[in-house]
């Protein structure tokens, strides 16, 4: 007469756990690969392009000011460590790679991806000269009004935002504060007039609400910029 073998109830648990525990495991691998694959760049997205050019930056601008410190370097560099900050946090919240950076020479940090459209420099090589007519003068406004005191600067430039708050201003390594700038996006035919107000790494960049003035929506690079020297 055959002996059947029959387990104990202590085994059936151990058995049970673990085909519960490997089931999981699949499935997390599953969620993570899944969410890994949803995650945009700068060589697949032009948020996440203009995301990790202004990232960039802000990062160049402060290990500028660590590599030659001055009497205000301190609260400088605390004020744009909350701008890296708060880009990061647009980063998680658009989708794309968190901490991704493109800096003024076109390199691409912390594993980002090959930019899209070529290099993601300030002055691209490969950009075409954007047009010469000067728009109308008044901030927010549209047109192709000619303005002979305009000197069209930093010409294939492209533009993206600091990250700071405030009024609409602009900073600049070219151009000292009270510098008037005008800035058109060809896009959309929008334009806003701006006062540098502090020191960048790049020949512009706007901060939050002088962007949101010429900017087209969901977007956080232009591409095709005027930007003029006004006053």
């Amino acid at each position: 007469m055959s002996r059947r073998r029959t387990l104990s109830s202590r085994k059936k648990i151990a058995l049970l756990a673990g085909a519960v525990a490997v089931a999981g495991g699949g499935a997390f691998a599953f969620a993570a690969n899944s969410n890994a694959a949803n995650v945009e760049n700068a060589a697949t997205s032009v948020v996440c392009q203009g995301l990790a050019t202004a990232l960039g930056n802000n990062e160049s601008f402060i290990a500028e000011q660590r590599a030659a410190p001055d009497a205000q370097s301190a609260a400088r560099i605390a004020n744009r460590e909350e701008v890296v900050a708060e880009i990061k946090r647009k980063q998680e919240a658009s989708g794309c790679q968190v901490g991704e950076s493109i800096r003024a020479d076109g390199s691409a940090q912390n594993g980002g991806g090959a930019q899209a459209g070529g290099s993601a420099q300030d002055s691209q090589a490969t950009q075409p000269a954007p047009a010469t007519t000067a728009p109308s003068d008044d901030a927010g406004s549209t047109g192709n009004g000619a303005d002979a005191s305009a000197q069209q600067v930093c010409q294939g430039s492209t533009v993206t935002l600091s990250g700071e708050g405030g009024a609409p201003a602009a900073s600049s390594n070219q151009f000292p504060a009270g510098t008037k700038l005008r800035v058109t996006n060809l896009d959309n035919d929008k334009v806003t007039t701006v006062t540098v107000t502090s020191v960048s790494g790049s020949c512009v960049l706007l901060n939050d609400a002088a962007f949101e003035e010429v900017r087209e929506p969901g977007k956080f690079l232009i591409r095709r910029a005027v930007i003029e020297k006004v006053g």
